[in-house]
């Protein structure tokens, strides 16, 4: 029997502070690195396949 899920942590002080600025300060990915990360996400998905 699947257990019930817990509630979400709510962030204060300098944790919410830290996350406040990562979210408002992302950085894109390059295009060689979203390239790479492509070929990578290719690679693993041809050798697995899935029987549902």
């Amino acid at each position: 029997m699947a257990r019930p899920i817990a509630e979400t942590p709510i962030l204060s002080g300098n944790d919410a502070l830290r996350f406040e600025e990562a979210i408002n300060n992302v950085r894109p990915l390059s295009r060689s690195r979203r390239a790479a990360m492509d070929a990578e996400y290719q690679s693993f998905t041809s050798k697995v396949t899935i029987n549902i």
